[in-house]
This record gives C-alpha cells, structure tokens and sequence, in this order.
C-alpha cells in the first residue's frame, strides 16, 4: 500500500526523515527549498506528487518559526500540487507550552499552529508526546499522538542494561506523575515525586521529595529538557537525599541555552534523548544516548496507509 506514498523532509529532521524512509524501503523524495534575499521561502516538490499519499516530517524546533513557515509554504505548495492526503509528522510540536492564557492579556499559540496547519491544507497530524495532551482537541483535522514512553522504556531496560531491581522511577514534578508511572509499571520499580515550586523570579526550586531514594539508582522520566534548570536542580536534590546515581529520560531534547552549561556541571550520571531533535554536535562531549524514532514511525506510516490500529506498534517494544 506504499506504491502511492511519497515521504519528505525539509530543514529540521533530515537524519530522522532518512531512517524513517530507509525503514520503509523507500527513498526521501526531493523538495525544493530556496530563500530569498528579502528572507521569504519558496518550497515545492521535485516531483509529481498529483493524487499521492504524502507525508512530511518536520518538528516545529528552533529555530521555530523558520521550520514552522517551512511546513505551512510546503503543505501549500502541495495542496496546489493536487496531493490526495497529506500527513504532517511532527516529532517535536513547537509552542506547546502555549496552551492556555496563563495571563488575562496572552495568546494560546497552540491553538492558533493547530488552525494554520488546517488552513493550509493539513489532513493529518501524527505527533509524538505533547506536552500538554488536550492540545489534541485544538485541531480540525485527524491527529494521532504517539509516545516514547514504551521506547524509552526498552532502551533503559535492555540496551543501556540498568538494574531496576534497584532503580526508582522520578518524576520530576506533579504534572509528570502519569508519564513517569508508565515507566515504573513497564520497568517494575518504585515511584518518587519531586515537589517543586517556582521561585517569584521563575527559577525552579525543590521542595521535597516524595518517595525512598536513598542507595537507589534514580530515572528522572520528562517529556523534555529544554533549558535544563528544573532537570539539574531535581538531579541536585535527588544526589542530597542519598541517591546511588542520576539519569534522565526525555523525548525531546530542546536544549536551549543556557542548558549546556548547566548539564555539563551537574550531577547527571547519563542523559537519554530521542531524535524528534537534532542533537547539536556540542552535546556529544557529554554522556548523552540518542535513540530513534525512526522504527515506530515507519510503522505507524505503513499502518496508516493499510487502515490499520496505530496502538500495535508499541509492541516492539514488549520484548
């Protein structure tokens, strides 16, 4: 059922979109993407894309407007094109923390991505862990939501060999509790909470931690590490109440300054990430793993395009 799908990639996840395709059998196919001297982009397909299946993989990273424009000028240039479907993959959906006026005068950007990407002629969404899962209800077209949860899981369990007979599953606050769960169900292990509140300045301070971490091998689980300062300042905490060792899962590695500098001075004993982001070249100095996407969306392509449930795909990571 792939004789009619085409896949592409613009500027934010080329490596990823080149998985994903070769996983397939299939080839990305090409996209003129041009810039002019004004800063306006031009983007169109190389090739016929008249009554195909096309999919986009794209996340809304930093820089984030430029890769947001990038998706809604090609959706365009497709939809023109005559393309029969057109799926936008988006590992990483930026403005997600946008997702409610938290002040009487703000936009809910969230919403306001959702619309554009309708407008501009989207059928499908497939994203993989929002950070806020209501956001779903914000777009008029179809969207599946995937997760890392099962992958990150795996990967703790078998490919980086952790002992979990000794492990504690953290979340890092309240609203991760049901993510980090996930994870302690999967893995067998206990689950601590960090009790954080923020400082009138916004600077992240822990206040408690609830659950026994003392000697244990300790795996902060997070939808993503953007700055860095609530993910060192729990390790920080974790390491004062007598934790043996420091990890942390995220699915996207955001990484915004000044999360270098923090991550390279603080008490993490590993970092896991996936590749919903490109990895800036910098952070191979610290001891960061990057595992793949790539299998689980190249499943969820081919189930799609077969009218398949999406929901076994987690399977391969049963085992």
């Amino acid at each position: 059922m792939l004789e009619n799908t085409l896949i592409f990639s613009l500027s934010a996840n080329k490596d990823l979109a080149n998985k994903v395709a070769s996983a397939l059998g299939m080839e990305v196919s090409e996209v003129s993407l041009r810039r002019f001297p004004s800063g306006e982009i031009i983007a169109e397909p190389i090739e016929t894309v008249r009554d195909k299946d096309v999919y986009i993989i794209q996340s809304t990273c930093p820089p984030v407007n430029e890769n947001l424009m990038e998706l809604l000028i090609f959706v365009d240039s497709l939809k023109r094109s005559s393309a029969r479907e057109i799926n936008v993959i988006i590992p990483y959906f930026g403005y997600a923390r946008q997702d409610r006026k938290a002040q009487a005068r703000q936009p809910i950007t969230s919403r306001l991505v959702a619309d554009l990407l309708k407008v501009a002629g989207v059928d499908r969404v497939v994203i993989v862990d929002l950070h806020a899962p209501q956001i779903q209800g914000f777009f008029s077209c179809l969207v599946d939501e995937l997760t890392a949860i099962p992958l990150l899981g795996h990967t703790i369990q078998k490919d980086l060999g952790v002992d979990t007979s000794n492990m504690v599953t953290v979340s890092p606050d309240h609203g991760g509790v049901n993510r980090a769960r996930r994870i302690a169900e999967k893995l067998n292990t206990p689950l601590a909470i960090i009790d954080k509140r923020r400082t009138k300045s916004g600077s992240p301070e822990v206040m408690n931690i609830i659950g026994d971490v003392k000697d244990k091998d300790c795996y902060i689980i997070d939808d993503m590490i953007d700055t860095a300062g609530s993910a060192v300042a729990a390790a920080a905490a974790l390491k004062q109440a007598g934790a043996k060792t420091v990890k942390i899962a995220a699915t996207h590695a955001v990484l915004s300054d000044p999360a270098f500098e923090r991550l390279s001075h603080s008490d993490f004993d590993q970092i896991l990430v996936t590749d919903s982001i490109p990895l800036p070249s910098k952070f191979n100095s610290l001891n960061v793993k990057v595992v793949s996407l790539a299998p689980m969306l190249a499943a969820v392509i081919k189930r799609i395009q077969n009218g398949e449930p999406l929901s076994v795909v987690y399977e391969m990571y049963n085992n």
